[in-house]
């Protein structure tokens, strides 16, 4: 973040929910104005594109040299178990270390397992069990890239241009997703997976020099937090002290946890309750993916990151899935992804955003930390139980308590919030319309009077 008027302090909560706050307009694609910026976005387009296409070469490879599903899940899991050993020991180094050179090497090591990974199956020499140490080692450098690389991006853009680059670094991960799985498939079936690594370990030559490219000067400076003992803890305390960051992080892990099992629910809807196959799977998943570009697109036009923009979105989120579970027919099933797509992506920009413009900058790895664990690490333990009951009562009952935890989530958090920030809930009528919004509470008991 910016070390100008204000930085270090958090915003009140009310300051984003009050009707008089200002509403600064952002231009959809603002932030790539900075030099620093558009360096690493432009970086990031081309590595996220192979993170992708390693991502299907990685489970096609096991697959083909196991047969087993099960093990697909395994090397899935062995990617996201260092998060949830070491996640928030990564944002207490992050807070420590200086960010760039940091990513410099999580880069380099993620670039160098994709090479290794190339250069094993290219020699016919590869073996099930390289894949699982890559997987754990990629796991390992994602928790120090993911807090550094959100950390970052405060240091790069500061605070007003905060919420347009984590939208755009959004939009640019979901564009990599739409892309990147086309082109493996590509390569897998004309060349081999070996050449989906080697293209993959090769993308991270453009962030690495993007990184290098960078001019320092320009660099908002952020101070390093200084080696101590109960650094951990004292994040910990800073969250549990800030209802205003602990609420979006327990409604993001929620969501996560229960909301987010599509690989469960979307193959189960394409094989047993359409009966359509692969194809339709892979269109339901093409359909989010169109619809999450368009919510991080949209995202980056707003200028600030409102509590009841997060709240909204989330109810919408579930909503929408608990509609989605009872659609009756296939397209229209398929077509309610889109919108669940934008609602989605809306709810983690924004509780992103959120959560990085309140924090400290001394806090902010670690904070950061903890949000990432929160949300990728809630999917692998929430994706057995939503197995389990879509297994044992169906689809479409699985997809629609998923819809309603989330749901209920977005409520509960938003009263929270509300209550944090001073407001009260206002139900009345606005141009002939039902209206449904928080005011400040010395409003609402003034209406009443």
């Amino acid at each position: 973040m910016s070390t100008g008027p204000g930085a270090d302090s958090a915003p009140a909560p009310a300051a984003h929910n009050s009707p008089s706050a200002p509403k600064p307009r952002s231009s959809m694609f603002s932030s790539l104005k900075i030099r620093n910026y558009r360096l690493f976005f432009t970086g990031q387009v081309v590595s996220n594109t192979g993170t992708w296409m390693q991502r299907i070469a990685q489970d096609w490879l096991v697959l083909s040299l196991t047969g087993s599903s099960a093990a697909v899940g395994f090397t899935t899991a062995l990617q996201f178990l260092p998060m949830l050993l070491f996640g928030l020991y990564g944002g207490v180094l992050v807070d420590r270390l200086p960010k760039r050179p940091t990513l410099l090497a999580t880069q380099s090591a993620m670039g160098l397992t994709g090479l290794a990974l190339a250069f094993l199956t290219l020699s016919g020499h590869v073996q099930v069990w390289h894949v699982y140490v890559a997987a754990f080692a990629v796991g390992l450098a994602t928790v120090i890239d993911n807090p550094a690389r959100q950390s970052f991006v405060s240091e790069m853009v500061g605070p007003d241009q905060l919420q347009n680059a984590v939208s755009l670094n959004s939009a640019n991960f979901q564009s990599a997703r739409l892309v990147g799985p086309a082109v493996a498939g590509l390569l897998i079936t004309s060349v081999g997976t070996g050449w989906a690594f080697l293209l993959n370990g090769l993308s991270f030559i453009a962030p690495l020099t993007g990184l290098l490219l960078m001019r320092s000067r320009e660099l908002n400076q952020v101070e390093r937090t200084p080696r101590g003992k109960g650094q951990l803890r004292e994040g910990l305390r800073y969250v549990a002290g800030r209802p205003d960051l602990m609420w979006p992080i327990i409604l993001v892990g929620f969501i996560g946890t229960f909301g987010f099992n599509f690989p469960v629910w979307l193959s189960a809807y394409a094989d047993d309750v359409f009966h359509a196959g692969a194809g339709a799977y892979s269109l339901f998943n093409t359909l989010m993916a169109v619809g999450s570009l368009a919510g991080a697109l949209l995202a980056a036009r707003r200028g600030t990151a409102r509590a009841r923009v997060l709240v909204a979105a989330a109810v919408a989120f579930g909503v929408l899935e608990i509609v989605a579970a009872l659609a009756p027919s296939y397209w229209l099933f398929a077509l309610l992804m889109v919108p669940i797509g934008i609602a989605g992506l809306t709810v983690n920009v924004t509780a992103n955003t959120a959560v990085q413009m309140g924090t400290d900058p001394a806090m902010r790895g670690r904070v950061m930390a903890l949000f990432m664990m929160v949300f990728m690490g809630g999917t692998p333990l929430g994706a057995p139980v939503v197995g389990w009951i879509t297994d044992a009562y169906g689809p479409r009952i699985g997809f629609a308590i998923g819809g309603v935890v989330s749901a209920l989530a977005a409520v509960t958090v938003g009263l929270a919030l509300a209550r944090v920030g001073g407001l009260r809930l206002s139900v009345g009528w606005h141009r002939g319309h039902p209206q449904v919004r928080f005011v400040p509470r010395e409003r609402a008991l003034a209406t009443a009077a």
